[in-house]
């Protein structure tokens, strides 16, 4: 690689990541190599990028000013190494997806299985983690694109795929079963099991807006845990449908009276900066 562009994506990586130890960890360089190269940069253009205190890194304004052209110059590069790629085919590579678990149980299993008939020597890399995680994979670069709840957090592309139903999560036996379907005010005071992970809830979304104040016994954000803890009695849950299907729990669900649902849509950064292999694995759900 041609060094002065290396030296362009560590500096805007550094800035993205806002750490020289995460932007060496992303482009498998030493802490040591990324400031060098930084070092160098200012030194050709006789300006300081960045300002490096106890809290940290922080650009300078100089450093502003030419962000924008070393990240279209890494951006450019990307797409010129995506147009290589394309030109030798799809006989090797690697796509890296971030996801959540019940898309990496009920999704992509079968797409994997239909893309790998035509393209057997591209290996795949699964990352599970709740949305918040998942969109920072997308904007450090370490997935190429990922499956989340929409709307992004963050400025990315996204596309739309799918609807999931949220459902309340029963017992067998549960004085609920004798409804039809559920009004989220019923759930007031009753024991209840939260999927959530450091606040990135659909679900305590749900409850705060219905103002509607269940008695949390657990929070996790495994929902094969709530399940079992469900299915044991121990209180109820909501949960989106996706979840739910092909489960071992002897668990039973019921709608709510106003259907809730969260979007579940594909993310990336730019078109152009995808692989040709993301590319054709993502034409499997979408008109790429």
């Amino acid at each position: 690689m041609d060094m002065n562009i290396q030296k362009y994506i560590a500096f805007v990586k550094t800035v993205e990541l806002g750490s020289f130890t995460k932007a060496a960890k992303i482009l498998n360089y030493s802490q040591s190599g990324i400031s060098r190269m930084i070092h160098d940069l200012e030194q050709e253009w006789g300006i300081t990028l960045l300002e490096r205190n106890r809290a940290g890194l922080r650009l300078t304004s100089d450093g502003m000013n030419v962000l924008p052209y070393a990240k279209e110059l890494a951006e450019k590069y990307q797409t010129l190494q995506n147009q290589l790629a394309e030109l030798g085919h799809l006989d090797t590579g690697l796509i890296r997806i971030g996801t959540f678990s019940s898309v990496a149980t009920h999704w992509l299993p079968e797409a994997i299985e239909t893309f790998q008939k035509d393209y057997p020597k591209i290996d795949f890399e699964l990352l599970l983690g709740d949305y918040e995680e998942i969109e920072q994979w997308i904007l450090e670069g370490r997935v190429d694109f990922g499956f989340s709840r929409l709307p992004a957090s963050h400025n990315l592309e996204q596309r739309f795929l799918h609807d999931d139903e949220q459902l309340v999560v029963l017992p067998q036996g549960h004085p609920f079963l004798a409804k039809e379907k559920v009004h989220v005010t019923d759930l007031k005071a009753q024991p209840f099991i939260l999927l959530e992970r450091e606040g990135t809830s659909d679900v305590t979304e749900l409850l705060a807006k219905a103002q509607v104040s269940p008695q949390i016994k657990f929070r996790t954000w495994d929902d094969y845990s709530i399940l079992a803890m469900v299915e044991k009695n121990l209180g109820i849950s909501i949960l989106p449908k996706l979840i739910l299907q092909r489960i071992a729990f002897q668990v039973e669900t019921r709608p709510f009276v106003h259907p809730v649902f969260r979007k579940v849509g594909v993310l990336y950064r730019n078109k152009s900066l995808l692989s040709l292999a993301s590319r054709e694995f993502l034409k499997l759900y979408l008109d790429f």
